[in-house]
């Protein structure tokens, strides 16, 4: 040791030296708690080819653990404020539960149906029978060329969520 330095400085900046280290690891350990697990990141957002879909055949997707229908609509089905059209076809996308009490409805030929306590919604999401207070829900989506892209608020998202309110 230096002369100007004595035993009690050196114990003093040895002490301010490991609580710094040991400050500096405690961040970092809660930062790495609180961040969100890679597997939950990747479960935000869904991609679905529109292309593959058949007319009058909706498919069911999982997004964050929920049920997504998108029905690509033939010619005869009506149109509507909630469709979403992409190259000259319309689909339907909604969240793939009963607005009532969260049960999953059954596509029966044209409309999909809540067995629970018997809702009715039509091939747009709309609630036509029963106890559902409002139409299907509807996810926040993108749409990249003609691929749809659930988790993401694009501009085709906002204009169907206008279109809803009014």
């Amino acid at each position: 040791m230096s002369k100007n330095t004595n035993r009690r400085d050196f114990i003093g900046y040895s002490f301010v030296a490991v609580a710094a280290v040991g400050g500096a690891a405690s961040l970092y350990g809660m930062k790495q708690v609180w961040d969100p697990l890679p597997s939950v990141l990747a479960g935000g957002f869904t991609k679905v080819d529109l292309s593959a879909l058949k007319a009058g055949e909706p498919e069911t997707f999982t997004w964050r653990g929920k049920p997504i229908f998108v029905l690509k609509k033939t010619e005869d089905m009506d149109n509507s404020a909630r469709d979403l059209v992409v190259a000259n076809d319309r689909y339907t996308v909604a969240i793939g539960l009963c607005t009532h009490l969260g049960c999953i409805p059954a596509w029966k030929k044209t409309e999909w149906k809540c067995a629970c306590h018997g809702g009715v919604f039509d091939a747009s999401g709309k609630q036509t029978f029963g106890p559902p207070p409002r139409p299907l829900d509807l996810p926040p989506f993108e749409i990249e060329g003609n691929t749809l892209v659930l988790g993401n608020e694009g501009p085709e998202y906002k204009k169907i969520a206008e279109a809803m309110m009014a």
